[in-house]
């Protein structure tokens, strides 16, 4: 029997205010590194890695970093109809991108319908706040009032560190895994004509493809 490259492949989209994080944590979910410098994202960028989630069933993650400012958006949502989950992406330092993020997920709930979309919420640059960190920066949103929003509204909520790799992993794979348990009981099905959901494919007999993979992260915020 043919191994399969991937079996699913799912779409996800990262929103949120201009310069939060996102490009940064797509940066090190994908290659592992911290990018120092980061430029504005323009438009929409592409990412791609393949994952396993917990029965070892192998996921495609399509990946796309969405500009937050005001002149792009309706460029990014032409990309919100085709996309199952999405990270809600704030900066902890930046209260202002906190309190924006019920206008993104409202944004996405409906462009995304008549599909119910998973969320995480997904706090970034925890390290500026590090108590290690002597030149730190003031935290503006605790994870306390973080979480109770998330439960509030039924996201997941992760903080996270695009710079040490603190729940980078987790972040995506929760919200991969939740995907996955939505197919398994039924809710969600591939459909023609939408690519938020996809069936993989084969690998070539005699061709093999070195893929990297993630691992989940069991540790939380706080």
């Amino acid at each position: 029997m043919v191994d399969p490259i991937f079996d699913y492949q799912f779409r996800l989209i990262l929103i949120g205010d201009s310069t939060v994080g996102k490009s940064s944590l797509l940066k090190y979910f994908t290659d592992g590194k911290f990018a120092e410098l980061s430029d504005p994202t323009v438009g929409v960028d592409f990412f791609a890695r393949i994952i396993e989630v917990q029965d070892g069933t192998r996921i495609k993650l399509q990946l796309w970093d969405t500009a937050g400012q005001e002149r792009f958006r309706s460029i990014t949502k032409s990309y919100y109809r085709n996309s199952v989950g999405a990270l809600l992406v704030y900066d902890v330092c930046n209260r202002s991108s906190f309190e924006h993020i019920p206008l993104w997920m409202m944004e996405a709930k409906r462009h995304i319908e008549p599909h119910r979309p998973v969320f995480a919420l997904v706090g970034c640059k925890v390290d500026l706040v590090d108590k290690d960190n002597k030149n730190g920066a003031r935290r503006e949103v605790s994870c306390e009032e973080a979480r109770m929003f998330a439960e509030e509204n039924g996201l997941h909520h992760v903080e996270t560190s695009a710079k040490t790799g603190m729940n980078v992993e987790e972040a995506f794979v929760l919200v991969a895994q939740e995907v996955y348990n939505r197919i398994q009981t039924g809710e969600y099905k591939v459909e023609d004509g939408w690519d938020g959901i996809k069936t993989g494919f084969n690998r070539p007999n005699g061709m093999d493809f070195n893929l990297l993979e993630a691992e989940t992260v069991q540790s939380t915020c706080c």
